[in-house]
């Protein structure tokens, strides 16, 4: 059997899940494949993705490695099972970096999406307009054509929000309300489409204003995605030395912690939408 040139993120973290198992029983590589009488190569393959496995063998492998997490079982079976067409963002393999596609491929499986954001409008939410002036704005000078690809695809992510198939919880500091990336009248804009977005039945918007002291907020920009089960969540963060997906319980544990604290401290929806209303206000008299 061929060997996976690109194996797709879930198919990954079927891999990760894999390994895990294997390594909570405390079996070595070399052991499991003894036990399933393989060799040891094709253990390092299924744990990397590098080939599949049936569901059958996804089984075997839980009873050796004495694993009764059925519902977790029953999530890796229906990746394995999974024959639904590629999904749209494998249109822009090889064209845009992996990160970009891992992102949409993790929304377009997730059952509830929620986000932290301080510095910027989150992608989900961002105008097309705002979406640009970043990406022209980024650290590392882009060609005019790539920040239209960029701004296309980002532009697409946010149909599984808008479309209904997703809930979304988003928290905004107030930073991200007011950083100007290109000028008042493409923030203007932003913020009055956070408002209509915010009126959407599947979209939830809360505001952390600056007046709130003494709780420390993450550096980061965080995303949550929600798997079929808690046990397949990935965290998101970005920082400005790039962005990562992280997945192991303790890291999962300590991200959900710190999104319900900010939660917590979060304005209403009802009051968000008038606060950010009265920062689009305040622009619009400043400006005339």
């Amino acid at each position: 059997m061929a060997l996976r040139a690109n194996p797709t993120l879930r198919q990954r973290r079927l891999g990760v899940e894999l390994r895990r198992m294997r390594e909570q029983a405390n079996l070595g590589g070399s052991q499991l494949a003894r036990l399933l009488g393989c060799a040891p190569a094709q253990i390092t393959q299924m744990e990397t993705a590098k080939t599949g496995i049936s569901v059958e063998r996804l089984y075997t492998i839980a009873e050796l490695c004495m694993c009764t997490n059925e519902p977790l079982l029953n999530a890796l079976a229906d990746i394995i099972t999974d024959r639904a067409k590629p999904g749209w963002w494998e249109e822009y393999r090889g064209v845009l970096p992996t990160d970009f596609l891992d992102v949409a491929e993790l929304e377009g499986h997730a059952r509830e999406l929620t986000s932290f954001a301080m510095a910027f409008v989150p992608g989900l939410l961002q105008t097309q307009s705002y979406a640009n002036a970043l990406f022209t704005k980024g650290l590392l000078p882009l060609p005019p054509q790539e920040i239209d690809l960029r701004t296309t695809f980002r532009m697409r992510r946010q149909d599984v929000v808008r479309s209904g198939k997703t809930p979304y919880s988003a928290l905004l500091h107030e930073a991200a309300l007011r950083s100007q990336y290109g000028g008042g009248t493409v923030l203007c804009d932003q913020l009055t489409s956070l408002v209509e977005d915010s009126e959407h039945p599947g979209i939830s918007i809360r505001v952390v204003p600056f007046e709130v002291v003494g709780f420390p907020l993450p550096s980061e920009e965080l995303a949550h995605m929600a798997g079929p089960v808690p046990e397949l969540d990935t965290i998101q963060a970005d920082a400005s030395y790039g962005s990562h997906l992280f997945d192991s319980p303790a890291q999962l544990g300590r991200y959900r912690a710190t999104l319900e604290r900010i939660g917590s401290i979060a304005l209403s929806e009802t009051e968000s939408q008038d606060f950010i209303r009265s920062i689009m206000k305040e622009m619009q008299d400043r400006n005339d």
